[in-house]
């Protein structure tokens, strides 16, 4: 029995986790996040067989935590562990999740601490949650990007603009402007290429008496640039789906403003950086993984669905000194069976919160200390010392380590424990350790704020310099306290992933939304200006997950009108000054 069972029998307390799936992915880029296959793919709940039998759940239920309820649909799954359940990252999951980040910026994402009971209420729907988060109107105006056919060519060596391992082998087959084939791209991959002309904005919008209005570029910038210089303390946030390039404008942005500038980092692997400004890092690139690697740790991570190509491009690759599958040793740890654990060759499943127990023992075995507690985050102490063995006797191990590590339990502690392990295990051999990178240059986005403001993420210029202060600076934070009296979105979604509080101070401040598609986040803004995108319509620099900088190639013509994120950005930069007297 669980250690969160409810003394009632109808309903009991678990333990919610999030993540991303392949159809979540597949969903809004072909469909936005607007539509019923996103509804489908996203407003889901999945728990283990024998709990939904014991709360008498047939094929919905009510999930409920301190800070909000949702009734979803059920799907029943032998791969997680009674007492847990999954919701696919998405508003959904979004609406239970506090706003309290530690001091790490980081919500609580994973390890929530949930009630759950059958019910016979109709699912919640998006509609339903936009109005009570407070959105400022519900109506969307998507439009298709004519295509027409012509020229036939093909554009090889093409970079993906989806995931963090932004697979530069694409080979993109055109016929006029229609994109008919993406050769060598993961299913993601396909249907955001394949459909990039469907759902765009491609007019600017004004909200005017709570309605979006069409109107010409030159007033939707106008309008933008006034909200922005009336705001006292302004916050820039998105840039992880953008080219390098835009994210230098946006931080001389912030800083003409006296704002913030924050990149989606914060809610993914800004505990990372948090743990290397401390204690360095072990890091290495792909080619390291695919040549030498005889031993690949997935931690916390489902590569399997959220990097599709991942496993095929690292594990699967024949390698000069490692050839292929047959030479590695694969291990998975994680709280649930995921499809990345059925291709282990030693799976471990940790409970919830405790991967610094688990992290702290490892350290330990690798030592030669004794372990005295039979059972160490619910792994058998065999186990850790079979792990141990196996880390310590590989020629050269490699980590990729994810959100399951980041945003659950002690957070950037973890990544500092997972570091101190990897240093120490250079003592015996050869290793590494690489972050799951999502958006496909949330890397980029870390590396310009670097450069230029010398902070990962979270940069305030409130004080006419660059300062860091995680917890009060950090993007989750200064929405959830309200702090900012504007918010300009480039190439992002808060509303989609921001925890529940922080949405509902969205709703009360002025919004302007720079993007491609319909997102959540157009019901709450005042402004929507659109986009090309990255990859396809706009050439730009991007940051792989391994640190390597790649440059994206432009395939076909952004819509008539219809600017580069770079574009947009400087024009915006233009009229600021103007308005507060600056030269350029």
């Amino acid at each position: 029995m669980s250690a969160f069972q409810h003394p009632l029998g109808t309903n009991r307390f678990f333990v919610l986790n999030t993540g991303r799936t392949t159809m979540q992915a597949i969903s809004m880029e072909s469909e936005t996040k607007w539509s019923t296959r996103y509804f489908n793919s996203v407003a889901i709940l999945e728990m283990n067989p024998e709990d939904a039998k014991e709360l008498g759940v047939k094929d919905r239920a009510k999930v409920t935590s301190d800070y909000g309820s949702v009734v979803l649909p059920v799907k029943i799954s032998k791969r997680l562990p009674r007492g847990e359940i999954f919701i696919p990252m998405g508003p959904w999951a979004n609406f239970l999740i506090g706003p309290d980040t530690d001091g790490t910026g980081m919500p609580t994402l994973k390890g929530i601490k949930v009630r759950v009971e059958a019910t016979t209420e109709q699912p919640t729907t998006l509609e339903q949650l936009l109005k009570q988060l407070g959105a400022k109107g519900l109506e969307v105006y998507m439009e298709d990007l004519e295509v027409k056919p012509g020229e036939k060519k093909v554009v090889e060596n093409v970079v993906c603009s989806f995931c963090g391992d932004l697979c530069d082998h694409l080979k993109i087959e055109l016929d006029g402007n229609r994109i008919i084939r993406n050769v060598g791209g993961c299913a993601i991959s396909v249907s955001k290429f394949l459909n990039y002309h469907r759902h765009r904005v491609l007019k600017p919008y004004i909200r005017k008496n709570g309605r979006l209005i069409p109107v010409d570029l030159e007033e939707a910038l106008d309008k933008a640039a006034d909200i922005l210089v009336k705001a006292k303390y302004p916050l820039i946030f998105g840039l992880s789906s953008t080219c390098v390039e835009a994210n230098e404008y946006a931080i001389e942005l912030a800083e003409i403003l006296n704002g913030v500038v924050d990149n989606t980092s914060v809610f993914c692997h800004g505990p990372t950086a948090l743990a290397v400004q401390e204690v360095g890092a072990v890091r290495y690139t792909f080619a390291v993984a695919i040549h030498l690697a005889d031993l690949v740790i997935f931690w916390g991570c489902n590569p399997a669905e959220a990097h599709p190509n991942h496993i095929a491009r690292i594990v699967m690759r024949k390698g000069k000194y490692v050839k292929g599958r047959k030479e590695r040793k694969v291990v998975v740890i994680d709280v649930r069976k995921t499809p990345t654990a059925e291709l282990a060759d030693l799976y471990i499943q940790l409970e919830p919160g405790r991967d610094l127990e688990f992290i702290t023992a490892l350290r330990m075995a690798i030592r030669d200390l004794e372990i005295e507690a039979p059972k160490v985050a619910g792994v058998p102490r065999e186990k850790v010392l079979e792990l141990a063995e196996m880390m310590k006797s590989a020629r050269y191990g490699v980590i990729f380590f994810g959100l399951g590590v980041t945003m659950t339990g002690a957070k950037y502690r973890n990544i500092v424990g997972v570091i101190r392990l990897v240093q120490e295990l250079n003592e015996w051999t050869k290793f590494g350790l690489l972050p799951m990178r999502g958006h496909f240059n949330v890397a980029g986005a870390n590396e310009v704020s670097l450069w230029i403001t010398c902070y990962p993420f979270a940069t305030d210029y409130a004080r006419k310099f660059s300062r860091m202060a995680i917890g009060v600076t950090s993007a989750t934070d200064l929405l959830a306290s309200g702090d900012v009296d504007a918010l300009l979105v480039i190439a992002s979604d808060p509303v989609a992933h921001f925890p529940r509080k922080a949405v509902e101070n969205i709703s009360k401040i002025p919004v302007i939304v720079v993007d491609a598609k319909w997102s959540l986040t157009t019901a709450f803004a005042d402004v929507i200006i659109p986009a090309g995108f990255v990859g396809i319509e706009c050439s730009g620099s991007a940051y792989r997950m391994d640190g390597v900088p790649l440059r994206m190639k432009k395939v076909v013509d952004p819509p008539s009108g219809v600017l580069c994120d770079v574009d947009i950005l400087k024009k915006l930069i233009d009229k600021v000054k103007a308005r507060m007297g600056l030269g350029r």
